[in-house]
């Protein structure tokens, strides 16, 4: 039987953005925004993860760069960028039920399952949640729980807590 070919991994592009003390790693492909690091995980750790071969790249997605710091200055309120999603139908559709959080404002695990449709699904949503690629990008940080703590958060809750903070100051402004 012959040998199929050893598929190449595929090339993303990487680039680093620091705010506040905080370290996030931006990865793209040619098509979109693939994935938003909130940690500063090694290069060779995240292409191991993603199965990707990674070089650094700033030109690659300048205009994801651009709206990523315009957000953290407070000037942007949703992003435009294309994004490179790998996920399962399910996931997807969590992840467009996160876009369509307003700036500012806060829901529970258990609204974003009611509004697919599915509100005894929390646990897969909390999940779907906690698998998004672009945290930023898709607010996930906006999710909070039922009871209106800040509850989990990839980044860690000081963050989660800065950025909901950062969007409440801006609607002030």
């Amino acid at each position: 039987m012959p040998r199929r070919p050893k598929r190449l991994p595929e090339k993303l592009y990487a680039s680093t953005v620091s705010w506040e003390g905080w370290v996030f790693r931006v990865l793209s492909s040619a098509s979109g925004v693939r994935w938003l690091d909130l940690h500063p995980t090694p290069l060779e750790d995240l292409e191991r993860h993603l199965n990707a071969r990674i070089v650094p790249d700033d030109q690659q997605h300048e205009r994801a760069l651009d709206e990523i710091h315009a957000y953290l200055r407070g000037e942007l309120r949703s992003f435009s960028i294309p994004l490179d999603l790998r996920g399962t139908p399910f996931q997807c559709s969590v992840w467009e039920a996160l876009r369509e959080i307003p700036y500012g404002e806060t829901v529970a695990y258990a609204d974003i399952a009611a509004g697919l449709g599915k509100p005894r699904a929390l646990r897969a949503v909390g999940q779907a949640v906690g698998a998004n690629p672009v945290p930023i990008v898709i607010p996930c940080h906006r999710v909070i729980g039922k009871d209106g703590h800040l509850v989990g958060f990839g980044g860690g809750l000081p963050l989660k807590e800065r950025l909901l903070y950062l969007e409440r100051g801006a609607l002030s402004l």
